[in-house]
């Protein structure tokens, strides 16, 4: 049975490397990619392959996506995943923090959409997961830029499912709350069940998503928040 192979971007710690480790628990070869040599050091531990780069360059998009095929031959599953881009009062941010958003968030889902479609296609079926938030849901001042585009996510997600659905492609959404990857243990109080999740909690329930275990899920957001959001 040939294996199954799995893209992380953003994949060198915090949720991505949880993600990682737990799809290779499942059995999945990796490609991991993140802008420091984390990525490289965890695919070494994992027996995976990597490339240091961005999720906002085309370029180094289309690198991850031409390792995966030349080392693996094959694409089923991606987790799109990326940092956060920058904060500030809501009219203070720039035009270039608001582009530079964009390029992270949305164009990087589309981009990789374009370039593992025809793959998954081909192979008829495969699953792509994107990173959100919580604030995707009820937007935050907190984070302006992070929940306007995270929201437009969430939308292309749905259009995406609508589209390839028929090819057995699924796209969701992870909408994460305060999670212990960044130092957040401030805000676990807020939540329903009164503490922050852990990278774990989030990878476990990205896996579900990737694999077949969700296999008649798709176009939806997850939000794995501990109840931090009210809306119904």
């Amino acid at each position: 049975m040939t294996r199954k192979v799995c893209i992380v971007t953003g994949g060198g710690r915090g949720i991505g490397a949880a993600v990682a480790r737990e799809m290779h628990a499942r059995g999945y070869a990796l490609v991991l990619m993140s802008p420091s040599d984390s990525c490289e050091t965890l695919a070494a531990e994992l027996g995976g392959v990597a490339r240091r780069g961005v999720a906002q360059s085309a370029e180094d998009l289309k690198a991850l996506v031409d390792l995966a095929m030349s080392t693996y031959g094959r694409i089923d599953s991606v987790l799109n995943h990326t940092g956060h881009p920058p904060k500030g009062d809501l009219l203070s941010i720039p035009d270039e923090g608001w582009m530079l958003a964009h390029d992270m968030i949305l164009a990087s889902v589309i981009r990789m959409a374009r370039l593992v479609t025809p793959v998954m296609e081909q192979q008829k079926g495969g699953s792509i997961v994107n990173i959100t938030t919580y604030a995707s849901h009820e937007p935050s001042l907190w984070f302006p830029a992070s929940c306007t585009y995270r929201a437009a996510v969430s939308t292309f997600t749905k259009l995406y499912s609508d589209r390839y659905g028929p090819s057995n492609i699924r796209m969701n959404c992870l909408a994460p709350g305060f999670t212990d990857s960044l130092d957040v243990a401030r805000y676990g109080e807020l939540a329903a069940l009164k503490r922050i999740g852990t990278v774990q909690e989030q990878a476990k329930a990205a896996a579900f998503l990737l694999t077949d275990d969700g296999s008649y899920v798709t176009g939806q957001t997850l939000r794995v928040d501990g109840g931090l959001t009210r809306s119904v």
